[in-house]
């Protein structure tokens, strides 16, 4: 199994023009839910896919909203996107793993930033949350709670389940 990136200033390499380091989150973001999940990623071919999403663009301004969520969808992955935060915590216990998208404000700075997540006995914990992160990042047993503590806004979660087994999926179509 691969190893989690707890920080994505640590990874070297480009995401589009610019360093993984500065828009890198919504590939990383997916790298840790692929690896939450029990697969094996090819980052190269991960970071292309996403560069490639938005024509253009490829990856400079960052991942699209809608960028995990059509790649998980396209890997065969339930996937269910919320922007409720009340109904965050339900939908994240009950996934396999998660990606919380949200913005942020500093001052004059604004800006946005995707995390994986996934639910514990300990409660939720994230990864590549803070850029000074060094290990998984705890959040406590709410999201609604860790995103209004830090004034986190507009966030979105997308929920992701295993890949139904072949037999499951037959006994469900019959």
């Amino acid at each position: 199994m691969d190893e989690l990136i707890y920080n994505q200033r640590t990874v070297p390499g480009r995401y589009g023009l610019r360093p993984s380091a500065q828009t890198g989150c919504g590939w990383v973001a997916a790298y840790n839910a692929l690896v939450l999940l029990g697969g094996r990623v090819d980052r190269e071919k991960l970071i292309r896919y996403f560069e490639w999403q938005l024509p253009l663009v490829h990856g400079n301004a960052g991942t699209s909203l809608w960028g995990p969520a059509l790649c998980f969808k396209k890997w065969g992955f339930p996937v269910k996107m919320l922007a409720k935060r009340k109904e965050f915590d339900q939908a994240a216990r009950a996934a396999d793993a998660c990606i919380l998208f949200y913005r942020w404000r500093s001052g004059m700075r604004l800006g946005a930033h995707f995390v994986a997540l996934h639910h514990t006995d300990r409660g939720f914990v994230g990864y590549n949350t803070y850029k000074n992160s060094t290990g998984p990042d705890y959040y406590g047993e709410s999201l609604a709670d860790f995103l209004q503590q830090r004034g986190y806004f507009g966030a979105v979660l997308t929920a992701i389940s295993q890949k139904p087994r072949d037999a499951d999926t037959k006994k469900r179509n019959g």
